[in-house]
């Protein structure tokens, strides 16, 4: 297993899902990742612990009052040992506070912000609570990529909050359609943490956001469990340059994407 106890500011460690129908969709994540789950408690708002292997990867938890109309989603949280200083870098560089730093009790603390592009996002100062307790492994969290129409406020912006530095990756020409315009996030001298693509006329009417990503061992049978359980496959299975993907809705309309690249 991949274990990890911490991650360096920056790095995707938290992702969790807001479900309407709960129990719908602990069934569907156990059934795809083969998750079991700790339900945290009412003064936690039943937010749920999802496990694989006993160790911690995600979270899940009903909508909070009022916001039950909301679109099912999946949340990324972003590494930050300094959470009072990435509130005020995403001031500075155009972002917009949602939900200013706030403790949460036994855990850490946490706030959620809209980059310029409009693309929401989560950070994390731990406490007892370091992220996913596993990482790049089956049934667990393993890259995350924020899609946008302003490639360059959306770089500026990043690289302002956490310092990340690009590189480009080169894609091929796809006839008839706009350029495939995809960066890598890294930070220091570390592998890619993130990664950025720009959304084109194939988007249409998708705003930004961030996707997460789990990892399989096999992404066609994977993808066949997710038809079984209640789920949808938006696209794939296909092939890529990183490993064999799906994007995947699941029962609540949460969309997310699987990949496997051989671990």
């Amino acid at each position: 297993m991949v274990e990890r106890t911490g991650y360096v500011d920056g790095e995707p460690c938290w992702a969790d899902v807001v479900a309407a129908d709960l129990p719908a969709a602990q069934h569907f994540y156990a059934a795809v990742f083969g998750w079991t789950y700790t339900d945290t408690g009412a003064n936690f708002g039943h937010y749920v612990m999802c496990m694989k292997n006993d160790r911690i990867v995600a979270g899940m938890s009903p909508p909070m009052p009022g916001s039950e109309q909301l679109p099912a989603a999946w949340s990324l949280y972003l590494m930050s040992h300094d959470l009072a200083d990435t509130a005020h870098r995403i001031d500075e560089h155009g972002g917009k506070l949602l939900i200013p730093p706030m403790e949460v009790p036994d855990s850490g603390r946490m706030l959620f912000a809209t980059d310029p592009s409009g693309a929401a996002f989560g950070a994390w100062e731990p406490g007892r609570h370091t992220g996913s307790q596993l990482y790049d492994e089956n049934g667990a969290l393993c890259w995350a990529e924020v899609m946008t129409r302003e490639p360059t406020v959306t770089d500026f912006f990043y690289h302002g909050v956490f310092g990340y530095l690009q590189t480009r990756i080169p894609t091929p020409v796809r006839p008839g359609l706009e350029p495939f315009d995809y960066s890598a996030w890294t930070v220091g001298d570390a592998e890619p943490v993130a990664g950025r693509l720009k959304m084109t006329a194939e988007w249409d009417g998708v705003p930004a956001h961030w996707t997460v990503y789990f990892a399989t061992d096999d992404t066609d049978t994977a993808a066949a469990r997710v038809l079984a359980a209640g789920g949808r496959v938006q696209r794939g299975p296909f092939d890529s340059p990183h490993g064999r993907l799906a994007v995947i809705e699941d029962p609540n309309g949460a969309v997310f994407t699987i990949i496997s690249r051989g671990f």
